[in-house]
């Protein structure tokens, strides 16, 4: 086994495969960073639209629960089928790449909301009411008392989620989405070893994972410092 790991490598590791897992690389950056940013993005409107003291009017707060309770609860898998079918169903022309982003929005935007859910609602009470008593406005409140301090409690969780939908990703890889997945089930099937080509990719995800989490963790302190300076 490692004779042939050891053959294949100098072919594997040539320019034209180098740009092909290049390729790969650069579309899961785009579904992982961008699909998470857009999501989460998404998902603090929804939390902002379910807290009765902001914008949270009865109709919004019951349609934004919904959502995020039965997103939430749903495999990634059966999420990116149902959106699969559901852009076939309607004739839009979609790439195969634009349906797994929007699978992964709509994944991150119901997980992010619960994260700035309980962010908000850490938020001391008498805070809420001293701001009420200053007259400040909704937008007020929420900029400059709410989430400056809801930040040090979303910050760890959403760095977590968000490494979770790098990985996640790799299932975009059952509709044929050119990841890096994907990309390794292609090089195993022209002949090269699978674990160069899957050992390879575990590498690539971990340079992708582990530094975005230590970067979570370097902003997380940050934070703390500017709260107790």
């Amino acid at each position: 086994m490692w004779e042939q790991v050891l053959e294949d490598a100098p072919r594997f590791f040539g320019p034209w495969n180098l740009l092909f897992l290049g390729e790969a690389l650069v579309n899961t950056l785009l579904l992982s960073y961008l699909g998470a940013a857009m999501g989460f993005a998404i998902g603090f409107a929804l939390a902002i639209g379910r807290h009765p003291r902001l914008y949270g009017m009865l109709p919004v707060r019951i349609l934004a629960t919904a959502y995020v309770e039965v997103f939430r609860r749903i495999p990634f898998l059966v999420k990116l089928m149902c959106v699969f079918f559901a852009f076939q169903l309607s004739g839009a022309q979609a790439s195969l790449f634009t349906i797994a982003l929007v699978t992964v929005v709509l994944s991150a935007a119901a997980f992010a909301a619960e994260i700035a859910r309980a962010g908000i609602e850490a938020v001391p009470a008498p805070q809420w009411d001293a701001a009420e008593a200053m007259n400040f406005s909704r937008w007020r409140v929420l900029t400059r008392v709410v989430a400056p301090q809801s930040w040090r409690v979303v910050l760890p969780p959403l760095f977590g989620y968000a490494v979770g939908f790098i990985k996640s990703t790799s299932i975009a890889s059952q509709i044929g989405v050119m990841e890096l997945t994907y990309a390794a089930k292609i090089l195993n099937t022209r002949g090269f070893s699978a674990l160069l080509c899957f050992g390879t990719i575990l590498v690539v995800y971990f340079l992708i994972c582990w530094p975005t989490k230590r970067f979570g963790e370097r902003l997380e302190a940050r934070l703390g410092r500017r709260a107790q300076a």
